[in-house]
C-alpha cells in the first residue's frame, strides 16, 4: 500500500511525508560486482580469514569427508523422462566436477546397470573454450526431446548463454538457435520457432535486471528480426515476463499464456491469440501449474472471493472455454487443503494430475483423474512421515519419478504409476553416517503473537537435557518456500557424528502451511518471521537442549537476511552465526542485484511505512558498535548476480569499521549457490563446520 504525504508511525519510526534520502554510504563501491576496490577487499578478507579455518587441525578431515560425500559415485542420479523413451540426468563426480549431461535406457537403469552415454561433457567444453561453464539445465522440444536449448552459465551466474543442441548426435547445431548471455525466458513453439523474452537491447530490462519484451524468433533469423508479440514495462517487478506454453501429449501447442509479473507474487496473465493478447480474468496472486485432460490448472495464493475460492486452493478451467472467453473465467475446485496442509507441488502426466500435499510438514502424493465433469483421486502408496517430491512426470504415459527424504533415512528414488499400482524403489543412498544413534522429534514453539510454530530436532538418542548440547538451527522463512525434512550426509557426518544437534524451524514466510503461512510474514508483517525464529531459539533453550553459548544458526539468501536480523536484534541468543549469500542492506536492496524483484516480499524502501519497517530490522543499518555480537562467518560469491555480493561485503566492512572479530569468505565463482563445482561445495562445507566446531564445541 502506498501512503499519501501523511504522518505514519510504524515499528517505532516516525516519518512525515516522503521517505528521507539515505545517508551517505561509505561502502557503496561494494556494489560494483567486479570493481577493483571491491575485489581487493574480498581477496584481502579471504587471505585473512581462510587460514584461521583451514589451519585448524579438524579442517582437513572435514574437507575429506565432505568431498567424499559430494563426489560419491553411489549418489542417486537425478534422472528424468525424455520423450525418446530414455532417462536423462546431469551428473557430477570427482572425474567430472563440472559435470556431464548423459542418457541411458529405462530398462538398464531399472535393472541396476545403466548403459550411460554422455551427451555433453562440461569439463571438456570448459577446457576447450577456456571457460568455467556451469550447467543451468536444458529445455527440449516435445514430444521426442531431440532438439534442446542448453543453458550455460559463466561461473554460476543466473545469466546464461543458450545454444541449440542435438541430443541424437551429441553435438551443438551449427547455425542453430543461440542467445548471448542474459537472463532469458523462452520456450519452443515448434522446431523452427521460439517464444523468447530477452534483453533485445541493453535497455530492455526491468529495474531488477529481467527482460520484459516478448518476441517470436524463427530459425535462421537474427535477433533483430524477431517479431514482438508482448511488452511489459521497465517498472515491472518480479522475475521478468515469462512464457507459459501448454502442450498436448503429442507436443502440439494447445495455448500460449504470457505471465507479466507486477512484483514478486502479483502478476497478470495474457492469452496469446491470432490478433494479439487477451488478459485472463485471474487473481493477481495465482500461479499456473499445468495442463492435462483439457484443463488448465491454477493455484491461488489469495482469496478469490468473487468466485468463492480461498487462498491455497487448487482450481481448474476448461481450456477451450478460457480461449473463447478469457475475461470471464469459470473455475472449479480441484483440491482445498485443510489448515494443517498445503499444496506443495503439482505435476501432470499424459492422463493424470499428481499433487504433493504437505500435512504438518510431512508429504503425500494424491493422484487425480478427470472423469466426466469431476476429478477422482487416490493417494499413492509411498513411505509416510517423509518429504516427497516429484522429480519427473512422463508425457507419454502416467509414470512418475518420486524422491523420498527424511532426516535419518537415506534418500530414495521411486518409479510410480499415477494410474495405480505399487511404486517400485529404483535407488537408495547408502548410509553417509550412522543414523541408528539418532532420533527426530517435532516440537512447537509459541511465537510472540501466540502462533504455534513447528520445528524439527535431530539429536542423539542418549542426548542429555542439561542445556549443554552444541546445536545448529536452520531456517529460511520467505518466498513460500517450505523447509521439509531432508537427508544430508554432510550434516550427519560433519555435525551430528561430532556430537551436535541439528534443528530446522518452519517459521512463517515459508510455505509449510500454504499461502496463509507465507502471507502472514509479508512486508509490514515481517517481524512475525523473526519473532517465530527467536521463539524457536528460546524454546530450544527452555527445553534444555542447548544454551546461548552452545547455540549456532545458519541460513542463506533470504535465510542470510534472517541471520543478520538475529545478529543485530538478539545476539545474546547465539554464539555462532553462518551468514550465507545474504541480503543485508534492506534500504538499498531494491537497486542492488535483482533486489527490486522482491519488493512484493519485503516492501518498497520508497514507501514511508514500508521503509520504516525495513529500517527497523535491516541488518546493515542496525549494526552498532559495542554490542555482544558473536564472531560471525559471512560467505558470498563474486558471481552472485541474484542477491549480489555487495550485501555480504558491506556487512563485513561495517563489522570491521566497528572493530568486531568476524570471518569472511568470497568465492570468486559459484553464483548464488556460492559454489560452482563439487570441490568448491566441499570447501565451503568444511569451512562452515570448522567454524561451528570452533565456536560451539571448543
Amino acid at each position: 500500500m502506498r501512503l499519501a504525504a501523511a504522518a505514519t508511525l510504524v515499528a517505532g519510526v516516525f516519518l512525515m511525508g516522503a521517505a528521507p534520502a539515505p545517508p551517505s554510504d561509505p561502502y557503496v563501491y561494494m556494489e560494483e560486482m567486479d570493481g577493483a576496490q571491491a575485489m581487493a577487499f574480498a581477496r584481502a578478507e579471504n587471505a585473512r580469514s581462510l587460514p584461521q579455518l583451514q589451519n585448524d587441525p579438524r579442517y582437513g578431515g572435514l574437507y575429506a569427508d565432505a568431498l567424499k560425500i559430494a563426489t560419491a559415485k553411489d549418489r542417486i542420479p537425478a534422472v528424468g523422462f525424455a520423450g525418446d523413451g530414455s532417462f536423462r540426468d546431469f551428473w557430477q563426480d570427482a572425474e567430472h566436477v563440472r559435470g556431464i549431461w548423459r542418457t541411458t535406457s529405462v530398462e538398464s537403469y531399472r535393472a541396476g546397470a545403466p548403459d550411460w552415454k554422455t551427451l555433453l561433457d562440461l569439463d571438456g567444453l570448459s577446457k576447450a573454450e577456456a571457460a568455467n561453464w556451469v550447467w543451468k539445465g536444458a529445455q527440449c522440444l516435445a514430444p521426442d526431446d531431440r532438439y534442446c536449448l542448453v543453458n550455460l552459465s559463466n561461473g554460476g551466474k543466473d545469466a546464461v548463454e543458450v545454444r541449440e543442441f542435438d541430443a541424437q548426435t551429441g553435438k551443438f547445431i551449427d547455425g542453430g538457435f543461440k542467445l548471448p548471455e542474459g537472463k532469458h525466458r523462452f520456450d519452443w513453439l515448434d522446431k523452427d520457432t521460439l517464444f523468447v523474452v530477452t534483453d533485445w537491447t541493453k535497455a530492455d530490462v526491468t529495474t531488477s535486471g529481467y527482460p520484459f519484451i516478448a518476441k517470436i524468433l524463427k530459425r535462421g533469423q537474427p535477433l533483430s528480426a524477431a517479431k514482438e508479440v508482448y511488452r511489459g514495462t521497465q517498472a515491472d517487478g518480479g522475475y521478468g515476463v515469462q512464457p507459459v506454453v501448454l502442450n498436448e501429449p503429442n507436443g502440439k501447442v494447445a495455448a500460449v499464456i504470457i505471465q507479466r509479473p507486477l512484483d514478486t507474487f502479483n502478476a497478470e496473465y495474457y492469452l496469446l491469440t491470432g490478433e494479439g493478447t487477451a488478459r485472463l480474468d485471474l487473481p493477481k496472486k495465482s500461479q499456473i501449474q499445468g495442463y492435462v485432460s483439457g484443463r488448465l490448472l491454477v493455484s491461488l495464493e489469495e482469496d478469490w472471493a468473487a468466485k468463492g475460492f480461498k487462498e491455497g486452493d487448487l482450481v481448474d478451467f476448461d481450456l477451450a472455454a478460457v480461449k473463447a472467453a478469457p475475461g470471464a473465467l469459470k473455475p472449479a475446485l480441484v483440491v482445498r487443503p485443510t489448515l494443517s496442509q498445503s499444496v506443495e507441488q503439482v505435476a501432470t502426466t499424459r492422463n493424470r494430475l499428481a499433487v504433493v500435499l504437505l500435512d504438518n510438514v510431512k508429504g503425500q502424493v494424491r493422484s487425480l483423474k478427470r472423469t466426466g465433469d469431476s476429478w477422482t483421486s487416490t493417494n499413492l502408496d509411498l513411505p509416510k512421515d517423509s518429504t516427497i517430491s516429484i522429480d519427473s512426470a512422463a508425457d507419454s504415459d502416467d509414470r512418475l519419478i518420486v524422491s523420498i527424504a527424511s532426516y535419518l533415512t537415506p534418500s530414495s528414488q521411486w518409479l510410480a504409476d499415477a494410474a495405480g499400482g505399487r511404486p517400485v524403489k529404483l535407488r537408495a543412498l547408502p548410509d553417509r553416517f550412522d543414523a541408528s544413534k539418532f532420533a527426530v522429534e517435532q516440537f512447537w514453539a509459541t511465537s510472540k503473537d501466540g502462533t504455534k510454530v513447528p520445528y524439527f530436532v535431530v539429536h542423539g538418542k542418549d542426548v542429555k537435557l542439561d542445556g549443554t548440547n552444541p546445536t545448529l538451527l536452520n531456517a529460511y522463512g520467505g518466498f513460500l518456500v517450505s523447509q521439509s525434512p531432508a537427508y544430508s550426509g554432510i550434516v550427519g557426518k560433519l555435525w551430528l557424528e561430532k556430537g551436535g544437534v541439528f534443528a530446522v524451524a518452519n517459521i512463517r514466510g515459508g510455505g509449510e502451511f500454504g499461502p496463509r503461512w507465507h502471507n502472514a510474514g509479508l512486508k509490514l508483517n515481517r517481524m512475525r518471521v523473526y519473532d517465530d525464529f527467536f521463539a524457536v531459539s528460546e524454546d530450544l533453550i527452555a527445553r534444555k537442549i542447548t544454551n546461548p553459548k552452545k547455540l549456532g544458526i545458519v541460513g542463506g539468501s533470504n535465510g542470510g537476511l534472517l541471520m543478520g536480523v538475529a545478529l543485530t536484534r538478539r545476539p545474546e541468543l547465539y554464539n555462532a552465526i553462518v551468514i550465507q549469500v545474504p541480503l543485508f542492506d534492506m534500504i538499498a536492496y531494491d537497486h542492488i542485484g535483482a533486489g527490486s524483484s522482491w519488493i512484493g516480499e519485503y516492501g518498497d524502501p520508497k514507501v514511508p511505512a514500508e521503509r520504516a519497517m525495513l529500517m527497523s530490522y535491516s541488518p546493515y543499518q542496525n549494526l552498532k558498535p559495542g554490542q555482544p555480537y558473536p564472531r560471525v562467518f559471512i560467505e558470498t560469491s563474486t558471481k552472485d548476480d541474484r542477491v549480489h555480493p555487495a550485501h555480504a561485503r558491506k556487512a563485513a566492512a561495517r563489522l570491521k569499521e566497528y572493530g568486531y572479530d568476524y570471518l569472511y569468505y568470497e568465492n570468486i565463482d559459484g553464483g548464488h549457490a556460492a559454489a560452482a563445482n563439487l570441490n568448491e561445495r566441499a570447501v565451503r562445507a568444511a569451512l562452515e563446520y570448522t567454524y561451528l566446531q570452533q565456536r560451539l564445541m571448543d
